[in-house]
């Protein structure tokens, strides 16, 4: 026996078994990505809901009342 046809053997007896089939690892990266938008989705417009804090109108977040 050569050494590759050795080293070919030697890779078809070491597969390691999943923890799952193969097929629920992208329903958990769907499910992780969708978990995450909504993350994302949840503080959409939230720098708007305390304008009264920062004056509103100010253009720069600062104001010129000292």
């Amino acid at each position: 026996m050569s050494v590759l046809s050795m080293i070919v053997l030697a890779a078809e007896e070491a597969k390691i078994a999943l923890f799952f089939p193969a097929w629920v690892f992208p329903i958990i990266a769907a499910a992780a990505f969708a978990a995450l938008g909504f993350v994302v989705w949840s503080f959409r417009d939230v720098a708007n809901r305390h304008s009264q804090k920062t004056g509103g109108s100010a253009a720069s977040g600062h104001t010129t009342d000292h």
